[in-house]
């Protein structure tokens, strides 16, 4: 019979003395992910575009977390420069990298009648290569510390769906990397995987395009393409990142993991 022998480490999912990097922590998922982060007692670099929401989301970080302050780094991942001055900074503020949650990401709207070469490339530039960069440049640091990288998919990663062409192409893209890294980097005991929302009641899809009445009924409708009756919230898409981060999902890799209501098991019927 297997060892019953309790393990108080166990109970608990603790960060403390380690290093996370979020990407697009400015809002939405990042932002409260970075918030999770900051209850369980991580220290963190935090990125985004938006100073303004960065710096709030920080303030609400450090209240949460006590002294504890994240680095802030104003970043468009799109530029190789400020991609290097992600993890040049961490490592020269915290001297090394534990977690890397690569989240930012754009979505936009086109079929494959109407998507140019031009949303083509701002789509796939943030949502795939800003990740193959900052990755490449994560590895060595997540080797050192025996780490892992979080990356963050979507349902239209494992899914196809109409009307999304270049963004659905960009997921499948990132689901994939996620699993070529993670058997490059098993041997290095570096984990690598990924979460693949549904629908989530965030600020994406009204950057995408929507105004609100649009998203108004597209949520409503969320209640229909979702087995679970509704749209998720960031924070349940953020405690799946912690779990896929922690000690806790140790045999776990190159995993694309649904936290979608069950959308992606569902067909029209």
């Amino acid at each position: 019979m297997a060892s019953t022998v309790s393990n108080p480490e166990l109970n608990t999912m603790s960060f403390l003395g380690k290093v996370v990097i979020i990407t697009g922590a400015s809002s939405g998922i990042g932002a409260a992910t970075a918030q999770h982060f900051a209850k369980l007692g991580a220290s963190l670099t935090l990125t985004g575009r938006n100073k303004e929401n960065l710096q709030k989301v920080a303030s609400e970080c450090t209240t949460i977390a006590g002294s504890k302050t994240p680095l802030l780094i104003t970043a468009e991942l799109t530029n190789e420069t400020d991609t290097k001055n992600i993890l040049d900074s961490t490592i020269k503020h915290f001297g090394k990298l534990d977690v890397l949650i690569n989240n930012a990401g754009i979505l936009e709207t086109g079929s494959v009648e109407t998507t140019d070469l031009a949303q083509y490339d701002r789509v796939m530039n943030t949502n795939v290569r800003a990740i193959y960069h900052l990755t490449t440049l994560a590895v060595p640091h997540l080797i050192t510390s025996k780490g892992n990288i979080v990356n963050v998919s979507s349902v239209n990663g494992i899914r196809a769906f109409p009307g999304v062409f270049a963004y659905c192409i960009s997921k499948a893209a990132v689901d994939h990397l996620t699993r070529c890294a993670a058997l490059d980097l098993a041997p290095k005991q570096v984990r690598v995987n990924c979460v693949n929302p549904g629908v989530t009641v965030t600020n994406l899809h009204k950057r995408g395009g929507m105004n609100e009445e649009q998203y108004k009924a597209f949520l409503e409708k969320s209640q229909q393409t979702h087995a679970l009756g509704r749209p998720g919230t960031p924070e349940e898409v953020a405690r799946t990142i912690a779990f896929l981060a922690s000690d806790h999902a140790s045999f776990i890799t190159g995993a694309t993991v649904p936290v979608d209501g069950g959308r992606h098991a569902m067909c029209p019927r």
